[in-house]
């Protein structure tokens, strides 16, 4: 039992909701395969945080959509997913072989043709899209180095509208954002991201608790007008 829950129940739990309303996907699943034989780090979104992020994307009836972190393209395919007819994703990538996989796995999920993988780091590309005074988008989904969450947000939200929905991930981290005291540069990150969703006036949020192999967070924020 680590944090007061017990983590069989857990996993036990997360697979029950997964065999009963997210059913096996051919491409999402070669995806992922491609994406450790490449050597990427397992540290996608689970199947039914990607069905939840399809599902709050899809309620927003996005045109745009804006993910910062690629990896090997398994949550960018939700996304995508989500699209209105006429959309498009911009996705941001800071290592050229996680960029190359994920192109292969779009392509191959049938959504390549309305993604762009854009490499490099993520806080320059997006200071790069303000530049070109790029439009804004409907969801956002922040997935990437923690330590960047507090710049991410406020880049997002000069990419952002009244009515956007900025989703991001990993914010408990099996329990260990409730030590204050954390020198770990990802914890400190997050709490300080966390803390910006509590005080943000242009942002109405909430943090969920998601599980897998562990206890961690989902938060979604509406901008205001």
């Amino acid at each position: 039992m680590a944090n007061g829950v017990d983590a069989g129940l857990l996993v036990r739990v997360d697979r029950y909701i997964e065999e009963l309303l997210v059913p096996p996907d051919a491409a999402l699943q070669k995806g992922l395969a491609d994406a450790a034989a490449a050597g990427l780090p397992d540290i996608a979104v689970s199947p039914n945080e990607g069905k939840l992020l399809y599902l709050v994307a899809r309620l927003a009836r996005p045109g745009r959509i804006l993910e910062i972190g690629t990896l090997g393209g398994y949550s960018t395919t939700w996304l995508a997913r989500a699209l209105e007819p006429a959309g498009r994703l911009v996705t941001l990538e800071i290592d050229p072989l996680h960029a190359e996989v994920a192109r292969r796995n779009l392509k191959r999920a049938g959504v390549g043709d309305r993604v762009e993988v854009r490499v490099g780091p993520a806080a320059r590309t997006l200071r790069a899209m303000l530049e070109a005074r790029e439009p804004p988008f409907d969801v956002v989904f922040i997935d990437a180095d923690k330590e960047g969450y507090p710049e991410y947000l406020d880049l997002t939200l000069r990419l952002s509208r009244a009515g956007t929905v900025i989703m991001a991930d990993n914010l408990i981290r099996g329990g260990r954002v409730l030590n204050r005291g954390s020198t770990d540069p990802d914890v400190r990150g997050v709490r300080a991201f966390n803390a910006r969703l509590g005080t943000e006036p242009r942002l109405d949020s909430i943090i969920l608790p998601v599980m897998r192999d562990r206890l961690d967070g989902l938060s979604i924020s509406l901008v205001r007008a």
